[in-house]
């Protein structure tokens, strides 16, 4: 017969120790694919990377759907507590400049780069496309819409919204693209651009504003 303490026990998969093992399971995972890439990334490499033999990975994940699927659960959620953080406003600080380097400084974590590797493999991998877009959507909404309109304090005004995807587009390819000589300068000079192209769609300024002379 079974008791109410053996209907309390955790699943053996549920235990803090095992909870703990997962996560450096997915931590590895996500780290690899932001820096190896999706496709080089294969089990037995997750498993070095968290310390563990390939069957004790498989314990917890038996196969790469189950992994990936895991992976792009802890991805949102990184990316959701990174966004929290930079969501503190500093004082006397432009509130859309503010979004705009916090957003910047984003994209280039470990979370941002993994789930953008993870859009880039997708494009030619079914299963993975399937498997991501459900979390592109909802970080899409959720994430980067109320999150990243909280960041820049824009309102719901179809101009604001504007001034917002904009912003967000223009870094998430900046942050893609590759440039072949003055990275740094070129960067800084993109950034400054897409500041005040922001600011105008916010603020109705003129598009003298978007390219002074002193540029």
């Amino acid at each position: 017969m079974q008791t109410d303490m053996d209907e309390a026990e955790p699943h053996p998969k549920e235990t803090p120790k095992a909870l703990r093992t997962r996560t450096r399971i997915l931590d590895a995972a996500m780290t690899l694919f932001a820096t190896v890439g999706y496709h080089r990334t294969d089990n037995t490499m997750i498993a070095q990377a968290a310390a563990l033999t390939r069957g004790a990975m498989l314990y917890h994940f038996p196969t790469r759907e189950a992994l990936v699927d895991a992976v792009i659960a802890h991805i949102d959620a990184a990316r959701a507590r990174l966004f929290e953080a930079a969501a503190v406003h500093p004082p006397h600080v432009d509130a859309a400049e503010h979004a705009i380097d916090a957003y910047w400084s984003l994209l280039r974590e470990t979370p941002f780069i993994a789930f953008s590797e993870l859009e880039a493999a997708a494009r030619t991998d079914p299963m993975l496309k399937a498997q991501l877009a459900q979390a592109q959507a909802a970080f899409d909404h959720a994430q980067v819409g109320e999150r990243f309109n909280a960041l820049a304090q824009a309102g719901a005004d179809p101009r604001f919204q504007a001034s917002r995807d904009l912003g967000r587009f223009l870094l998430e390819g900046l942050a893609k693209g590759a440039m072949t000589y003055d990275e740094t300068a070129r960067q800084e000079r993109l950034l400054q651009i897409v500041k005040r192209a922001v600011r105008a769609l916010n603020r109705k300024g003129g598009t003298q504003d978007l390219w002074p002379e002193s540029v």
